[in-house]
């Protein structure tokens, strides 16, 4: 290509399509916002058979570029073998030959400028003698979810797991991060935390951005017959913390819930939801299962209260901008909401113990003008501070910092 451009190659550790978690989101809106300004930009990612073509024109829309290769197809039995490791169980599975080979091979043979690692275990693939400019873009601190596990979790051995899983990432993480040029972090409360725990001095913030044309606002729809009072959680429930609040919620929360409000619903929309706690929702009263769906946005307008009751996490949660844009009052734990510059009984609820949580929605429920107020409040302050056009207008202006003198265009 000769666009004239700095050159700029995007190491992505999954295929982004379809946006179906909150990493993925935060990524492509970051992408579509740098595409056609200061960059030409290439996508290097795993990539399934038939992928490519079935997502050509949203990848289209996020690159000029893209490259795949051969995504990796281990089962979960042997990756659990990478627990014996020195990487992190995470890291190690992006550890691919194909990967490797494809990174090198890439970064070796065409000119860019500057290389964008997604996610700091994406730094597995960085090749040890690059002679360009790097950027990590982390979206969260790893270390502290996995040590967040080891404190929460009930079973001993999976405390022992975690907390080994612990220590390996702190090392992996404090090392990692230390070889790039720059650092983006998702929330201050992060770049705090890397530049304290790791001593990085070359830590940046970007706000988490939301697309407000398609997470569009529309008022609490009014509880009646046609619509009765329903709770939804929307993330990937094929990860850890997602399982964890749901489990949490499900066993402390919901309950008190359906003792004040037979009629009550709670939805749980995002892929791969485990048996074990579909189970557990069916023996606890309307509580449903949506799996994979093409548009949270229907499914959310539905509800009339936005839960994120998690207990373990890290960075910030692309999923309450997102319900606060469309207008769905949210009830968060502080770790749920943790990073993100909103105000507690203004724009959201912040409730930590089941009780309160349980409070909070029976209010939500019963009290049209409360629902109408945080709604109102919370899209104003996202409009103001949290499209997704100003978080891609910093990450471009820390991409072109990284730069040596005089590549920038």
């Amino acid at each position: 290509m000769s666009s004239g451009k700095p050159r700029l190659a995007f190491i992505s550790p999954v295929f982004l399509f379809p946006n179906d978690a909150g990493g993925k989101i935060r990524t492509t809106n970051i992408l579509r916002a740098l595409k056609d300004h200061a960059f030409d930009i290439t996508l290097l990612s795993p990539v399934m058979p038939g992928q490519e073509e079935r997502w050509q024109v949203e990848l289209a829309g996020v690159c000029d570029e893209f490259v795949g290769w051969q995504a990796s197809t281990r089962s979960k039995a042997l990756r659990a073998f990478d627990l014996l490791g020195s990487l992190p169980v995470n890291v190690a599975a992006d550890k691919t030959s194909a990967a490797l080979c494809c990174v090198r091979e890439v970064l070796g043979s065409k000119h860019f400028d500057v290389a964008v690692f997604d996610f700091v275990h994406a730094a597995v693939l960085k090749p040890a003698a690059l002679a360009i400019s790097t950027v990590c873009f982390t979206h969260n601190v790893e270390a502290e979810i996995f040590a967040r596990h080891a404190k929460t979790a009930g079973n001993p051995l999976m405390r022992c797991i975690w907390t080994s899983q612990h220590k390996k990432m702190l090392h992996f993480e404090r090392q990692a991060l230390s070889a790039f040029d720059a650092v983006v972090a998702v929330s201050e409360r992060d770049a705090a935390y890397f530049e304290r725990s790791y001593a990085l001095p070359t830590v940046r913030t970007i706000p988490t951005g939301v697309d407000l044309d398609f997470f569009s606002w529309s008022k609490p729809p009014a509880v009646d017959t046609t619509t009765p009072p329903t709770v939804i959680f929307t993330g990937s429930m094929d990860w850890a913390a997602n399982i964890d609040g749901v489990q949490f919620f499900l066993s402390a929360v919901w309950p008190s819930v359906i003792a004040r409000r037979p009629d009550a619903r709670f939805v749980v929309v995002g892929r791969h939801p485990p048996a074990a706690l579909v189970e557990q929702g069916r023996r606890v009263a309307n509580v449903s299962f949506t799996g994979f769906v093409d548009d949270v946005r229907v499914h959310v307008r539905q509800a009339h209260a936005f839960v994120i009751p998690l207990r373990v996490g890290g960075g910030t949660r692309i999923k309450a901008f997102e319900a606060m844009a469309m207008g769905c009052p949210v009830v968060s734990t502080a770790i749920g909401i943790e990073g993100l510059d909103v105000e507690d009984g203004h724009h959201y609820l912040c409730r930590d113990t089941a009780s309160a949580i349980a409070a909070s929605l029976l209010q939500l429920i019963d009290d049209a003008p409360l629902r109408e107020k945080l709604s109102a409040q919370a899209r104003h302050h996202v409009e103001q501070h949290f499209g997704h056009e100003v978080a891609g207008r910093a990450f471009e202006r820390i991409c072109l910092d990284a730069l040596p003198t005089g590549s920038a265009a």
